[in-house]
């Protein structure tokens, strides 16, 4: 089973340096970022059951963790695909890193792939809302897994992971407010950035990450 194809108006590595210079001419307080530590990356995942397993693996851990869980899955499966998956018993996903919760999301997400219950291949080149809606329906896959999907495996230009910790502590510190703000006002400070608000978000973590001295969030 091979990934589906990423959507043709997904950001690449042509048209994604031209976002971020937009929105660094047009904010700023972006534009600081860049220059004090250079552009955000591309952070990518692979698209299909890979992704979303990246994205199940990153609930409520750090960056780093959810990094490393899935590293040791590539390495367990070679290819992260449902069939191979689901060879895996509980003790082999527990020495991966998975919690017994997680590992039950993520079967379940591979037996509904295996059944044709779900098609991520047919989600590609849907709309956002509609992917949302279609992951949504799968138990463990909430608002923030399905935006951080989008973002990193469909590379939406526009997915926004409400009520991403990282994210909240980043404008904190960029716009040196007192308090951190909670999702409902963080989505609204977020609006002034739309239709690229995935844009935003990266170089929000580029600067989040890039203070602590921490690791990437994704590949790239």
């Amino acid at each position: 089973m091979t990934d589906p194809a990423v959507p043709t108006d997904a950001l690449t590595p042509t048209t994604y340096p031209l976002a971020v210079a937009r929105l660094a001419a047009a904010d700023p307080v972006l534009a600081g970022v860049v220059e004090h530590w250079g552009p955000p990356p591309l952070w990518r995942h692979p698209a299909g059951f890979a992704g979303l397993v990246h994205a199940i693996l990153a609930q409520q851990v750090s960056l780093e963790s959810a990094v490393a869980a899935f590293g040791k899955l590539e390495g367990a499966l070679g290819r992260v695909e449902p069939e191979a998956f689901l060879t895996l018993d509980d003790a082999r996903l527990r020495a991966v890193g998975f919690s017994r919760q997680k590992a039950a999301y993520a079967r379940g997400l591979a037996e509904a792939i295996a059944a044709g219950t779900l098609d991520l291949a047919a989600l590609a080149n849907a709309a956002d809302d509609e992917v949302r809606r279609s992951l949504l329906r799968l138990r463990g896959i909430g608002r923030w897994t399905a935006d951080v999907y989008l973002l990193f495996a469909l590379r939406r230009a526009d997915a926004w992971p409400s009520g991403d910790l990282a994210l909240a502590a980043a404008v904190q510190e960029l716009w040196g407010q007192p308090t951190r703000l909670g999702s409902d006002a963080l989505d609204a400070f977020a609006e002034r950035w739309r239709p690229q608000r995935a844009v935003a978000a990266r170089f929000l973590w580029h600067d989040y990450l890039s203070r602590r001295g921490r690791q990437a969030a994704g590949s790239t």
